[in-house]
């Protein structure tokens, strides 16, 4: 029983939310051409019918123009007409059909419990109808009657209560879809937030501990130039060689959004970062994988700052491991570096006909990384789908870092 009331609040709120949407220009348009149409056409076609009983039907098909907007009150008001036709005895007249469209509406667009009133008055109407205007017919007339008739409220009733459902379940999509699309969003700016969390984390460590060793060496080598010109050297060599490590730790922090997952070295010695004369080994071993891969440089090649060829490094293989992922078998890659006066582009494409590219949406990954990487080398990346089919990952890595820095 609890469920069943939970159900019906569930619908009953999808159901006010979507009839609370303003309504369109169009829609009150084209509401008010159908009333007036209506009242051209059936309106007079009542009155040459039944006389000046049939003004009526002009009381039955004008509200229409609102029955989008009031969808309750055009039915209960129309209804209230329909009974009173009812008794004062005038026959049914084609102004009756109004009654139809009101009960139409309001299954559509009124409120679900409404609804199910409009069709226990829809029921009576047959009832009250068959006993008014065949009594005096043959009994089995007057079931084929009712029964005509009742098919033809509960077929209006329930093709409107259709289109509700219909309705109510693209409201639920689009509201899933934005809703996702907001998760999405979100998931990125705090991908990217702790990305630059980390980087920022580790940068202070580095170069608090290095400037920390700095100042000391230089305090002490202040208070020794006067007695021991040796100790005093040997602190300036110190505070260099600090300085040139501590610079050097830096970049690599720079450099290394996302550490690797496992380490075949000792994680406590230094690792030699990959660079751009990496890429052949890297390729090779993705055709070792499987993946047809060509690789192409154009341009003259120059020798690059280790944070610029790591950055490089590091797009070409997330682009091949997406390729790997989600180009499907068969499907055939091309990496090219441009070696251009001012900046390398680098181009990681592939056909994709498999089943298409789609980078990993996880924080720290895929198309968040490349972004990251390449904005910390003052670059850009840019990544889509390309025209034929397949997936393009374009980046362009100045040679020379903006000053300013990008953090």
């Amino acid at each position: 029983m609890t469920r069943g009331r939970a159900r019906r609040r569930t619908l009953a709120a999808m159901t006010g939310f979507m009839t609370a949407q303003p309504l369109p220009a169009r829609s009150k348009a084209f509401d008010l051409l159908l009333a007036g149409a209506l009242c051209m056409t059936l309106g007079f076609l009542s009155i040459a019918q039944a006389g000046y009983g049939g003004v009526l039907a002009f009381a039955m098909l004008g509200p229409l123009w609102w029955r989008r907007s009031y969808p309750e009150l055009v039915f209960f008001g129309v209804s209230a007409v329909a009974v009173l036709q009812w008794l004062v005895g005038i026959d049914l007249f084609p102004g009756n059909v109004g009654l139809l469209i009101a009960l139409y509406t309001i299954s559509v667009y009124g409120d679900v419990r409404y609804s199910r009133i409009a069709l226990g008055v829809g029921g009576l109407g047959v009832l009250m109808a068959t006993s008014r205007y065949w009594s005096n017919s043959d009994w089995r007339q007057q079931v084929t009657m009712m029964v005509a008739l009742g098919a033809v409220v509960l077929g209006v009733w329930a093709f409107g209560e259709r289109r509700r459902t219909r309705g109510l379940y693209v409201a639920q999509l689009e509201a899933r879809a934005a809703q996702l699309e907001r998760d999405r969003d979100r998931e990125s700016k705090l991908a990217v937030s702790a990305e630059r969390t980390r980087i920022a984390r580790e940068i202070h460590d580095v170069v608090a501990h290095g400037l920390s060793i700095m100042i000391v060496q230089a305090d002490g080598g202040l208070y020794a130039a006067d007695q021991s010109p040796e100790a005093a050297k040997k602190a300036l060599a110190t505070i260099g060689d600090t300085g040139r490590a501590s610079l050097t730790e830096m970049r690599k922090m720079l450099g290394l959004l996302k550490a690797d997952e496992q380490r075949e070295l000792d994680p406590n010695q230094p690792r030699p970062q990959p660079g751009v004369s990496s890429l052949p080994e890297l390729i090779e071993n993705v055709r070792e994988a499987g993946l047809s891969v060509d690789y192409s440089v154009t341009g003259r090649p120059r020798d690059l700052p280790a944070l610029l060829g790591l950055t490089a490094y590091r797009i070409v293989q997330e682009g091949l491991t997406n390729t790997l992922k989600h180009a499907g078998p068969g499907a055939r890659t091309s990496v090219a570096l441009d070696f251009g006066r001012e900046m390398l582009t680098v181009v990681v494409t592939d056909d994709g006909r498999g089943g298409g590219v789609a980078p990993s949406t996880e924080p720290g990954h895929g198309l968040v990384g490349m972004h990251q990487r390449a904005s910390v080398s003052g670059g850009t990346v840019s990544a889509g789908p390309k025209a034929g089919g397949g997936y393009e990952v374009i980046a362009k890595l100045p040679y020379n870092l903006p000053t300013g820095g990008q953090q």
